[in-house]
């Protein structure tokens, strides 16, 4: 028997609990398919290394910027990927609170094989999201309305009805 699931039964009043569960659902089953192909990377490791593909360098305020998040999650990230010997950091010249980061040559030579995998988990993510076609746009608009209001503001204000 098929058990029911209470976050569907509340609807919109549990829409951060299913959007956490999705999440951390993708996120732990990208974790194993790196790991059945005895990959030394993280889910998240891929936007980093695209960011980096397409700047060169970066600080962690840039990489902060670009991806929204805030700067202790990004440096918990890129610590990760420098253990792993993926990342390369030299004190920036002009200000030496500042490290410089950018791709080791572990990484650089990794990185063909890694855009393989990457190019197969958004096939994977088309294959999720194909019976929804306005997916990523109804996010973008979901995201916008965030970002112009948070959701503590609009909450209060509907608190205020």
């Amino acid at each position: 028997m098929k058990k029911k699931d209470f976050l569907k039964e509340l609807e919109l009043m549990a829409l951060i609990s299913r959007i956490k569960r999705l999440c951390d659902d993708l996120q732990y089953s990208t974790k194993d398919f790196y790991k059945s192909l005895q990959v030394d990377i993280e889910p998240n490791w891929s936007i980093i290394f695209l960011l980096f593909k397409k700047y060169g360098t970066l600080t962690i305020t840039d990489i902060s910027e670009y991806l929204r998040q805030s700067h202790p999650a990004v440096i918990k990230v890129i610590n990760k990927m420098k253990t792993a010997g993926y990342i390369n950091s030299v004190t920036d010249e002009k200000d030496s609170r500042k490290q410089i980061l950018s791709l080791s040559d572990k990484a650089l030579k990794a990185f063909p094989e890694f855009e393989q995998y990457w190019n197969a988990c958004v096939a994977t993510m088309k294959e999720i999201t194909n019976d929804c076609p306005n997916f990523l746009e109804d996010l973008g608009k979901i995201e916008q309305k965030v970002q112009g209001s948070s959701y503590k503001e609009r909450t209060l204000r509907n608190l205020q009805l």
